[in-house]
């Protein structure tokens, strides 16, 4: 009978295993590391409400880093349109081509031939940021069906629209990155945001499904979950006082800037988070702690 030290020391024993799989390591090569926290240029990135806010953030950090931009916005009027128009010019003076559309992500249709018509004309998809979101707060018992329906046919069923339409094409090539700006709401609620939680909620279930299904064609999912942070939208519809609670509850002290979400947004749509699928990262300051 074997002591113990001989089977660790034998071949094919313990010791022997551990002696073969440190020779491999040595000898097989690994990934290249990924030394840019961004994605590479000449990629093609759909980004949903990016004509203000975390989206426009998104897309000028992308637009930085030469990556090829379209981006869709709700047209209620004057003042949306002359916004898009803005994030238009300001994109394309980082010399990267640009595609923008009035485009209700609500809509099967309209969700579907925006994100067909961005692919062809930028030349390609590696990229989907489903950011178009909007909120409707009041108690629930005084919510209208209009007032529940709005939000989580944007927040919710928007992303699945434009996910659902992308996804033949990442697929396809066997590469992609889907990033759906969730919520701290999605994580934690509060009063008169039944609707607004259940949909930034939903949209983490809907993260890691997607990251199911998708992982195998090595399309990577995740999902921000944004604080407080400081955008014209959450400004004129929150009350000051909510926003001073906010920005005491942070263990950092302050609100967010759209910038903040922008960057993780970023890393997750570079080869620097190429083993990173399914997750939801806060971006609130430490706000949820």
């Amino acid at each position: 009978m074997r002591g113990s030290g001989e089977v660790a020391g034998e071949k094919g024993g313990v010791g022997g295993v551990v002696e073969e799989l440190l020779s491999r390591m040595e000898t097989e090569p690994g990934p290249a590391l990924a030394l840019g926290s961004a994605p590479p240029r000449g990629h093609v990135a759909i980004v949903t409400g990016g004509s203000s806010g975390i989206g426009r953030a998104t897309a000028v950090a992308f637009a930085q880093s030469g990556v090829h931009i379209a981006f869709n916005h709700h047209d209620s009027g004057q003042e949306s349109r002359q916004a898009a128009e803005e994030t238009r010019e300001m994109l394309r003076d980082f010399g990267v081509r640009v595609f923008a559309q009035a485009a209700d992500v609500r809509s099967p249709d309209e969700a579907s031939a925006f994100v067909e018509e961005a692919r062809e004309r930028l030349g390609g998809l590696h990229i989907l940021v489903n950011n178009a979101g909007v909120g409707r707060d009041r108690a629930l018992w005084r919510m209208t069906d209009d007032e529940w329906r709005s939000v989580i046919d944007t927040n919710l069923s928007g992303a699945f629209h434009c996910t659902r339409a992308a996804a033949p094409h990442l697929r396809a090539q066997e590469f992609g990155k889907i990033v759906n700006v969730s919520s701290v709401h999605g994580l934690s609620s509060e009063f008169g945001l039944a609707n607004y939680c259940s949909s930034k909620a939903g949209l983490i279930g809907f993260t890691r499904s997607a990251a199911l299904e998708l992982g195998p064609s090595n399309v990577n999912v995740n999902a921000v979950a944004p604080g407080y942070i400081r955008t014209t939208e959450l400004t004129d519809r929150v009350p000051a006082e909510m926003l001073d609670r906010a920005r005491e509850r942070s263990v950092l002290g302050r609100l967010g800037d759209p910038q903040d979400v922008a960057s993780v947004i970023l890393f997750l749509c570079s080869e620097a988070s190429r083993h990173i699928t399914g997750a939801v990262i806060p971006v609130d300051g430490g706000y949820l702690i």
